[in-house]
């Protein structure tokens, strides 16, 4: 059973809304580092596997969790992308679940693995804190968060745009470059993402960058993670 804690009420970026229904950043392929880091990282073969995703967007990684026939669940803040869900993947219309995925209460001690690819960086500190916060007591004790493309402050990004509610961290209305017209985009460092998971033990934490040496050069960089509920 997962209830919105706010009745409704929800911190999602409208943006994606828009994104999607314009049929924009519809990834349907599983991103490789994830399926590395579960494959590297995570026992799935020894029973069932519980799986939350924070954010599945147009569902790129259900057909992976499918072929380890694990139990998913997700929380996605497009209304429109849901329903195409749901339409593509009839056995999952009760665990694709519309709503805010940082203010939700999820069922205590359930998950063996939670996942993230690029969601929570839509959020603000207070955000994505609140919705760790909730995730470790829906994790089982010994699971696994697995978190890829965690935008990192070496993005070249970083220095465009406005803070948001003076949250360093947090910034909107990026004009131009990789993250133009997102809505609201989290970059971390190291001591940020150490702060962020200090109720977790972090096993892996690895930072990496990708530079376009072509015409309006820029460089994407990010961190991956795996963090253990301790």
């Amino acid at each position: 059973m997962i209830q919105n804690l706010q009745g409704g009420n929800m911190d999602f970026s409208i943006e994606w809304e828009n994104i999607y229904k314009k049929n924009q950043h519809l990834s349907i392929w599983p991103w490789s580092d994830l399926v590395s880091y579960v494959s590297r990282y995570v026992n799935s073969k020894s029973s069932r596997l519980k799986v939350l995703e924070l954010g599945c967007g147009a569902g790129a990684n259900i057909p992976y969790f499918l072929s380890l026939k694990s139990e998913y669940t997700s929380v996605e803040g497009s209304e429109s992308i849901v329903n195409l869900l749901h339409e593509k993947f009839p056995q999952y219309q009760e665990s694709i679940h519309v709503g805010d995925f940082t203010n939700f209460e999820f069922k205590k001690n359930y998950y063996d693995l939670v996942i993230d690819r690029g969601s929570l960086t839509c959020n603000t500190t207070s955000a994505i804190q609140r919705c760790l916060n909730n995730v470790y007591e829906a994790m089982k004790p010994g699971s696994q968060f697995i978190g890829i493309d965690w935008f990192s402050t070496k993005h070249s990004d970083f220095d465009k745009g406005s803070v948001v509610e003076d949250d360093i961290f947090t910034k909107m209305n990026i004009e131009s470059g990789h993250l133009s017209n997102l809505g609201k985009i989290h970059f971390s460092d190291k001591q940020h993402l150490l702060d962020l998971f200090s109720k977790f033990d972090i096993q892996v934490l690895e930072h990496k960058t990708t530079k376009n040496e072509l015409s309006n050069s820029y460089t994407i960089a990010s961190w991956n993670l795996v963090a253990k509920k301790m």
